[in-house]
């Protein structure tokens, strides 16, 4: 008769099989713990075969991952689709180009030129822009909606970075492509408040793709989520630097083709390539080694670009000149394809279509059985993290107040589960004081130096190499937070602590108004600000859990906006204007030395906060993050 669904047919009764154990379908001891593709339809109706088939065939072991059928938690797709690796480098790609908010200052003469508005009105566009850019709550919910767990089942696979990435796609042409027709007269000027709603608009894309790219990284690399994240992050804070030197190459003098380059860059790659993004829960032994070289790879755009960003700021450049440079910076941006190949070429033998257990049937080495079984536990841990973020702990018999509270942090909290927590509330005031003062620094930069002395070209140095600080801290924070953890336990909120302690430091710096201080400053506030942006994304995945990380990050990171407007409108704004009296400038160290010494107080309010988190979080991060990764990753 026919044989049922994933059961050997013409091998022989092995010797080593009794009747009884045959009849009652008692696993022998080389496929013991698989985990057998039950949801399968074909599965289910058969797992239990007819009697005779079982008396003529042993049972063929069942297959880890069955890729042929769809099902979840192996990258063997490599062959088709990379794996991955791919999905990373698309993400660093679309990273690439989705910070197109940073660079407001290009257009932002001809759009205050071409509509006839005043400075306070360009500042209220600019304000919709920030509120778009950290305001991502829409995009987490989007993507939780879109990703059914794996307990729930069914939905389609992946299809949350899709959904999210062709969202933030539609929003950025839409934005954009409105505020071109509106700034080039093609359609009639729009009044203030439709403007400010294109900004926001188009803004608001941006943390659609960085959910996408982030969430999705994280839950490819749950060992390695800080370093993933400051990968992430960091080239987002390098987008800004990376569409300008495309701006001075192709459109240089043109605001108005660049405003179209940013309609169009940021919406069809994305589209292009949203579809390699996808979430591969199979870990490898190589994760660390091959983060480390993407890493590599954005420590050496960054320093490129810093050095191109300081020397055409000292030598006017050609347009050959230019052109050579772009080139080069193309190559080093397409050299994670070189990483992905090499991983591909290093696997290939894993990645055929012979399974890891008939090459056991096969051979009958029990050395590779034993690989076997070992791949198939690290693998059942990654289904266990993907469902529950992190695996319970024991709580002692009269601690039960102390352990409801351990037992529910790594849990997959919704949003309002989470803003329920005193750590909710914790990390979003440290997001504020860190992240406001730190926007309110770089808002106001120009103005701080020209009050002080710099030159224009000084100035815009400043301005120019503030998203290489800001991508240092970006990917610095997620990298050493990682090492340390994975070293001593050491939880991820006392780097926040730190952090914020130096960026107070910062401040005080530049409130001395001393020679070059504006220099030191800028470099120590930049740096602290880029590690906030790792390390907060990274904290709410591992306190909150993964399954609605975007939605709780993204909440938190609209302390942003909240902390920027109180900061720079009624602090820096204030004072300044009360000591420029009736003249609208003011000279001197007078106009913001109070100003950042009331910053540099806050961050210092901010860190006790985040100090107070972490001595809440010490025996999570101790007793349950630092073992799950003992346990999960792969020696």
């Amino acid at each position: 008769g026919t044989r049922p669904f994933g059961w050997a047919t013409q091998e022989p009764v092995a010797a080593s099989f009794s009747k009884l154990s045959q009849r009652r379908r008692i696993n022998p001891a080389h496929w013991r713990g698989r985990r057998k593709c039950s949801s399968h339809p074909a599965n289910r109706r058969n797992l239990r075969p007819p009697r005779r088939a079982l008396a003529l065939t042993p049972p063929r072991p069942w297959l880890v991952s069955c890729p042929r059928i769809g099902m979840r938690g192996r990258d063997d797709d490599a062959g088709v689709r990379g794996g991955k690796w791919v999905a990373t480098a698309a993400s660093i790609w679309i990273q690439c180009t989705s910070g197109s908010s940073y660079c407001f200052g290009i257009y932002s003469p001809l759009l205050k030129s071409s509509q006839g508005y005043d400075q306070s009105t360009l500042d209220s566009v600019a304000f919709f822009k920030d509120v778009g850019a950290n305001a991502g709550l829409l995009s987490g919910l989007l993507y939780s909606a879109a990703s059914p767990s794996r307990r729930a089942g069914g939905g389609l696979w992946g299809c949350g970075p899709w959904v999210v990435h062709a969202a933030g796609a539609a929003q950025c042409f839409l934005g954009y492509f409105l505020m071109w027709l509106a700034v080039t007269g093609l359609v009639p000027r729009p009044p203030v408040p439709l403007m400010c709603f294109y900004m926001l608009l188009a803004a608001h894309a941006q943390t659609f793709f960085n959910t996408g790219n982030v969430v999705t990284a994280v839950q490819n690399f749950p060992g390695n989520r800080g370093t993933v994240v400051g990968i992430m992050k960091g080239f987002l804070g390098l987008s800004g630097a990376i569409l300008i030197q495309i701006y001075r190459t192709m459109y240089e003098g043109k605001p108005s083709y660049f405003l179209l380059m940013i309609t169009l860059l940021p919406t069809v790659l994305p589209l292009l390539l949203m579809c390699l993004v996808r979430v591969h829960h199979a870990t490898r032994g190589d994760d660390k080694q091959l983060l480390d070289a993407f890493s590599l790879i954005s420590l050496i755009v960054a320093g490129y670009l810093m050095i191109v960003i300081i020397w055409e700021n000292i030598h006017p450049l050609q347009l050959s000149s230019r052109v050579i440079i772009f080139v080069i910076l193309l190559l080093l941006l397409v050299s994670p394809v070189a990483v992905v190949i090499r991983r591909q070429l290093r696997n290939s033998v894993l990645s055929s279509e012979t399974s890891c257990q008939e090459r056991v049937r096969l051979t009958g080495d029990a050395g590779a059985s034993e690989k076997c079984y070992e791949a198939t536990e690290t693998e059942k841990a990654h289904l266990k993290h993907d469902q529950v973020a992190y695996p319970p702990c024991e709580v002692a018999p009269g601690k039960s107040n102390h352990g409801k509270v351990v037992l529910s942090r790594g849990d997959n909290l919704n949003l309002l589960q989470a803003m329920g927590t005193m750590d909710f509330w914790l990390l979003f005031l440290a997001m504020a004081c860190g992240m406001g003062s730190g926007l309110a620094t770089v808002n106001n930069i120009s103005q701080i130096g020209g009050s002080l002395g710099y030159t224009s070209v000084e100035t815009s140095t400043l301005v120019s190499l503030w998203s290489i600080w800001n991508f240092l801290g970006r990917f610095g924070a997620g990298y050493v937070s990682d090492f340390f953890l994975r070293l001593r336990g050491c939880g991820r909120p006392l780097f926040i602590t730190v952090t914020l302690g130096a960026m107070s430091i910062g401040h005080t710096v530049i409130a001395s108004g001393l020679p070059g201080s504006l220099y030191a400053g800028s470099v120590l506030v930049g740096v602290c600000y880029g590690c906030q942006w790792s390390l907060m994304p990274t904290i709410t995945s591992e306190i909150f859990g993964i399954r609605h990380m975007g939605t709780i990050f993204n909440t938190v990171a609209v302390a942003s906006p909240v902390g920027s407007y109180i900061l720079s409108v009624r602090v820096v704004g204030y004072i300044y204007d009360m000591e420029a009296s009736d003249q609208k400038t003011c000279s001197g160290t007078r106009c913001f030395m109070l100003s950042f010494l009331i910053m540099a107080c806050i961050t210092i309010f901010g860190s006790i906060a985040s100090l107070a988190l972490f001595f809440r979080t010490r025996r999570f991060y101790r007793q349950v993050v630092y073992e799950r990764l003992q346990h999960v990753t792969v020696p």
